[in-house]
């Protein structure tokens, strides 16, 4: 009698226990769902605003290009739009296998499983207006964490974005170093694109010493807002998980040194399948001079400028049409050339959104609560995730 009183009692303590956890669960989940519900309204009238201004641009710069010129170029791309998206499918192809060649044993994503995250997270990141980075990145993770870990996933994706960051970098410069020399630019042109030097002058040296150096400056930042904060707990974890994000990332430069060729190459080939996708392009809809690979070369580097300036304008509506449009006047092509071209990438933009939001709903899930869950990915680096109360298991024998 004695025995089975003590078992109940245990057994009693236990749910207790569990239903604690699983209240403060709740409260948590209500607080971070009421937290970014709460963030996204912020966000919302300036997102609108934004949208506003880039249908606004494009209405414009279709306007000046003329309707009737961009719909015959539409016209004569035909089918070769299948070739348009075969290209773009290998820049999402070379990414993701950069992608699952930055985890470490005994971590390894599949081929599979990479594509697909990169897909619905780009997804997420084109609809959603404002949070492009801080929704497409982290979700990408999030979407393959039954796979492996989160930490695992964050930092092998941050370690691919720093090799695609540099071949930007490269692309870039070799891209504007080309145009200054090639062709006559008005003012607010050459002045973009000396601005543009200038800065992947600055920014290159700088990152490289950061890596070189492992300087510690994210979690150095939360140390020092530790200490002017009056000691906080949240930031004393914070620093923690940024340092351990930080310490995989520096130790994969250290360990890993062999890889980097092959992840810089495949870098290389989705530059490399962007000039393509411009040739092509250019080449069913210019109905004026043949495009070549300079010209093809160029308008991908200045395309990668506006993809980095323009990230929160939702699929830099308005932005890229009428950069298009005015640098293929530049380079000999009309304007309508150059917006035809920008309407064709934004045709590219929507199909793959529409298959990242396919895959989504065929898992189950919904945009809404996918985007939450990439923004509490962010506080879950930062804060932590609720632990579950270890209970001791009762003894029945």
């Amino acid at each position: 009698m004695r025995l089975a009183g003590a078992v109940k009692r245990m057994h009693d303590t236990n749910t207790n226990l569990n239903l604690e956890f699983w209240v403060k669960q709740a409260s948590s989940g209500m607080s971070k769902s009421s937290t970014n519900s709460n963030r996204t309204r912020r966000l919302a009238p300036i997102g609108i605003l934004f949208a506003v201004l880039g249908l606004a641009l494009f209405a414009y710069s279709v306007r000046k290009a003329g309707i009737s010129q961009i719909a015959e170029g539409i016209q004569r791309l035909g089918v070769g739009f299948v070739l348009v998206l075969f290209l773009s499918a290998v820049r999402q192809i070379v990414r993701s296998l950069a992608w699952t060649k930055c985890f470490e044993p005994p971590y390894r994503l599949a081929f599979r499983d990479a594509f697909a995250a990169r897909v619905m997270g780009d997804a997420l990141g084109n609809i959603i207006p404002l949070a492009s980075v801080a929704v497409s990145e982290p979700s990408k993770a999030a979407f393959v964490r039954h796979r492996v870990p989160l930490m695992a996933g964050l930092a092998a994706l941050a370690i691919e974005n720093i090799f695609y960051s540099l071949s930007v970098v490269l692309f870039i410069f070799s891209g504007m170093a080309a145009l200054l020399l090639s062709f006559t630019l008005p003012k607010p042109l050459r002045y973009a694109a000396f601005g543009s030097l200038v800065a992947i002058i600055v920014i290159a040296p700088l990152s490289y010493l950061i890596v070189r150096k492992r300087w510690r400056f994210l979690s150095g930042a939360f140390i020092w807002l530790h200490r002017r904060a009056g000691e906080p707990r949240w930031t004393r974890t914070a620093s923690a998980r940024v340092q351990t994000l930080e310490d995989r990332v520096y130790g994969f430069y250290d360990r890993n040194q062999r890889r980097f060729l092959a992840i810089f190459a495949l870098q290389i080939c989705f530059h490399l399948a962007g000039i393509a996708e411009i040739y092509v392009t250019l080449f069913f809809i210019s109905d004026t001079i043949a495009p070549t690979l300079l010209t093809a070369f160029i308008l991908e580097s200045v395309n990668r400028v506006i993809n980095v300036a323009f990230k929160f304008v939702p699929l830099r509506t308005g932005v890229d049409e009428y950069g298009s449009g005015a640098l293929a006047k530049v380079l000999g092509f009309t304007r309508a050339s150059g917006v035809t071209l920008a309407i064709v990438r934004k045709a590219r933009d929507i199909f793959w959104t529409t298959i990242g939001v396919a895959l989504i709903v065929r898992r189950g899930l919904s945009l809404r609560a996918e985007a939450y869950q990439a923004e509490e990915v962010g506080d879950e680096i930062t804060i932590g995730p609720v632990e579950a109360p270890t209970i001791p298991a009762s003894n029945h024998s």
